[in-house]
C-alpha cells in the first residue's frame, strides 16, 4: 500500500459521539445551512408527481450524525405537512467512521434528540462510501447535503515543508495542493450528478477562503494554523520530534475560494458541467466560534481553553499521532500529543481574548437540469 494510502486511514473524527459533543459549531453551522436546504426541498415537492419513488436524501460525510439531526428533523417536519412517502436518508462517510456511534444517536441511544424514534416511514441507512465514491443508484437522490467534510483531500498530495497546512503553503506545493483539490471536487460533483435525479438538488457547505482572505481560526487575533505550526515547530526545535515527523504531520486539507468552487459549474466545457450540474447560488459567512463567545459571557480563561481545545482535538489528533513514527511506543506518542495540546491550552489561558475557530464557509445550492 502506498505511503499516500496510509495517510488517509489517519484520518478520523472523534468517536463515541464525542465528535458532535466537541464540534458545537459545526452544529451551528448547519443550523445556519437548514433554511437553504429546506428551499431547495420546496422546489422538489413543488415539481413532485403522484406516484413518485420514495425521497432519497444523502448526509454525506456524516461523522456520528449528531450535529446534523436538527436540519433532518426540519426537512420532515417540513413534508409531512402534506405528505407521508417513505423517505429515505443514508448517512454515508469513510469505511473508518465510528458507524456504532452513529446508529446509536440516530435510534435514540443516547443523549442527543433524534428525529428518528418519533417518525413514521423514515428509513436511515448507513453507507462506509466516501463523498470520493459513488453512493446512491444511479438518478434516485433527490437532495444531497453535505457540511464541513469536503475539504479533506482524497489524498495528501505532498508534504508541506515549512507548515501543517496548505494555508501556509508557497510555491510549487501550493499549487500541487490545488490541482489535488480541483481534481477531487470534480470527482466529488461527477459522483453526485450521476445519482442526482433531473430536478434533483445538493446543498454543499464548506470551508473555504472567503473574499477578505478569512478561513477557519483566522478571522481576528490570532491565527489558528500559524499556531499549530509554530508550536510543533518548536516541538522540533526543542527535539520532542523529528524534522520527519513534522513534515509527515501535513493536514490533507484544501480551503477552495467561491472562484475554485464555482468553475466547474460554470464552465460549458467542464465534465460536471455536461454532466447537467449548476450553480444555483452560492454565498460566504462566518460564523463565530462558540466557545470564545461563551468566554466573552463567562470571563473564565481556564473554562473557555478547557471547552474549546477538544473541538480541535476531534479533526487533527488522529493526522498527527499518524506523523509521528511508528518506532515510538504507543505511550510515548501519547506523550507528545498531550504535551502539544497542553501547550496550546496554555496559550489560551495566558491570551484567551485572541483565540477562536470562527468557522468560515461556501453556503452553496446546486442543481441537476
Amino acid at each position: 500500500m502506498s505511503k499516500q494510502a496510509n495517510q488517509a486511514d489517519n484520518i478520523t473524527m472523534s468517536g463515541g459521539g464525542l465528535y458532535s459533543l466537541a464540534t458545537i459549531g459545526a452544529k451551528d453551522v448547519i443550523d445556519r445551512s437548514t433554511p437553504r436546504v429546506l428551499n431547495a426541498l420546496k422546489s422538489l415537492i413543488d415539481n413532485r408527481h403522484k406516484n413518485s419513488p420514495p425521497w432519497t436524501f444523502s448526509d454525506m460525510g456524516c461523522a456520528d450524525g449528531g450535529t446534523s439531526l436538527g436540519l433532518w428533523s426540519a426537512v420532515i417536519d417540513s413534508l409531512r405537512k402534506d405528505d407521508n412517502s417513505d423517505i429515505q436518508i443514508v448517512y454515508a462517510d469513510q469505511a473508518n467512521n465510528d458507524f456504532n456511534a452513529l446508529v446509536k444517536i440516530l435510534h435514540g441511544h443516547t443523549q442527543f434528540d433524534s428525529y428518528l424514534p418519533g417518525s413514521e416511514n423514515v428509513h436511515v441507512l448507513e453507507s462506509g462510501s466516501s463523498f470520493y465514491s459513488p453512493i446512491l443508484a444511479a438518478g434516485t437522490l433527490h437532495l444531497g447535503f453535505s457540511a464541513t467534510a469536503m475539504h479533506w483531500l482524497s489524498q495528501k498530495p505532498c508534504d508541506i515543508s515549512n507548515h501543517v497546512h496548505m494555508v501556509g503553503a508557497e510555491g510549487t506545493e501550493l499549487t500541487t495542493f490545488a490541482a489535488r483539490a480541483a481534481k477531487d471536487w470534480q470527482t466529488i460533483l461527477l459522483h453526485r450528478g450521476r445519482e442526482m435525479g433531473a430536478g434533483g438538488k445538493l446543498v454543499l457547505v464548506n470551508f473555504c477562503k472567503d473574499q477578505q482572505g478569512q478561513y477557519l481560526g483566522n478571522t481576528g487575533g490570532v491565527n489558528m494554523f500559524d499556531q499549530f505550526n509554530t508550536n510543533w515547530q518548536t516541538m522540533v526545535q526543542d527535539g520532542v520530534i523529528t524534522q520527519q515527523e513534522y513534515t509527515a504531520m501535513t493536514l490533507p486539507q484544501y480551503y477552495n475560494t467561491v472562484d475554485e468552487f464555482s468553475a466547474p459549474l460554470l464552465d460549458p466545457g467542464s465534465a460536471p458541467y455536461n454532466a447537467g450540474l449548476r450553480l444555483v447560488d452560492i454565498e460566504t459567512a462566518v460564523v463565530p466560534c462558540p466557545f470564545a463567545e461563551d468566554f466573552k459571557k463567562h470571563g473564565d480563561a481556564e473554562k473557555f481553553a478547557k471547552a474549546y481545545i477538544p473541538t480541535i482535538r476531534s479533526w487533527n489528533e488522529s493526522t498527527y499521532l499518524g506523523g509521528l513514527s511508528s518506532q515510538r511506543s504507543a505511550e510515548q506518542r501519547a506523550d507528545i500529543i498531550e504535551a502539544y495540546y497542553g501547550m496550546y491550552q496554555q496559550q489560551v489561558v495566558d491570551n484567551p481574548t485572541e483565540h477562536g475557530m470562527g468557522y468560515v464557509h461556501a453556503y452553496m445550492t446546486i442543481e441537476k437540469v
